[in-house]
């Protein structure tokens, strides 16, 4: 059993954050009550939140968001693996029991990244200059309800994970020829491999890469400050303030410490396993 004091978080729960700027609070985290508490429907502002996409259901409703959001542009079938690698992990955008978002993490390692396929030599280029690199991945969000507050918090939960805690330091993404522009602009990508085509989905694409030190300077200037967003025209006014970023990152380090802690103690018997609970101490890689 748990040791006395101890709080046992149990919830996949990353954050929770409202939909919408509340200027009287000027936050977007909702931080109070305990947010591993909230029901997903409970009463109220709108606000979602952002979970580790490990169970089976949830990983259905990532995976039909992907089909909807990448069919209908006439791509191959996109989804998540039935048997998730230990070098990637799934964030899930959830809001009364639906995915309104996704994005997915990669690692790179021995068995190397997806753009590894249609731009090796790119990829290899930046290895031999010692970058350390992950690729975000399969991106997508519902129109109909998600809102740029979403897409903002899945890439910057994902930037957390990626550079703050997991040390990697250069981003890569493939996108299609047409939304260059737009990563270019909203993020600050720069292209570093012209238009090949992806064999996975059967399309063109073009490689982007950004340094993760140049998101933390933005996230630094604008993070947290939507009110910048009629004149700083990136999603950086629309991301967490850095005092917002510590919050969610001591959430992740106390899974991770009381996990640690709960391993290691003698004579202590593991917790019942709990339908949520899926922050290992690795921090959610899949």
């Amino acid at each position: 059993m748990p040791r006395a004091g101890s709080q046992t978080l149990k919830s996949s729960t990353i954050i929770a954050a409202s939909l919408m700027w509340r200027r009287k609070s000027g936050s977007m985290l909702v931080e109070s009550p305990r947010i591993d508490l909230l029901p997903d429907g409970a009463p109220g502002p709108r606000r979602f939140k952002i979970k580790v996409a490990d169970q089976k259901e949830r990983r259905g409703l990532v995976d039909s968001l992907l089909k909807s959001r990448y069919g209908w542009r006439g791509y191959q079938a996109v989804g998540l693996p039935t048997d998730p690698a230990v070098t990637k992990f799934t964030l899930a955008a959830m809001e009364e029991g639906s995915s309104i978002g996704t994005i997915t993490v990669s690692f790179d390692s021995a068995q190397k990244l997806s753009c590894d396929d249609a731009f090796g030599p790119e990829v290899e280029a930046l290895r031999r200059e010692g970058r350390k690199l992950c690729e975000f991945t399969k991106l997508a969000v519902d129109p109909t309800t998600a809102t740029k507050r979403v897409l903002a918090s899945l890439f910057h939960v994902a930037y957390i994970v990626a550079h703050r805690i997991r040390g990697f330091d250069t981003l890569l993404i493939e996108v299609n020829p047409r939304h260059v522009r737009y990563y270019e602009r909203m993020l600050g990508f720069r292209v570093i491999g012209t238009e090949r085509l992806n064999r996975s989905v059967r399309a063109p694409a073009v490689l982007l890469t950004a340094d993760f030190s140049y998101i933390l300077e933005q996230v630094g200037r604008f993070g947290g400050r939507p009110e910048l967003a009629a004149e700083e025209r990136s999603l950086y006014p629309f991301v967490f303030s850095l005092s917002e970023e510590a919050s969610i990152m001591a959430r992740m380090q106390a899974v991770q410490s009381q996990r640690q802690r709960q391993s290691a103690a003698p004579g202590d018997e593991p917790d019942e396993p709990h339908p949520e609970d899926a922050l290992p101490s690795d921090l959610m890689p899949h």
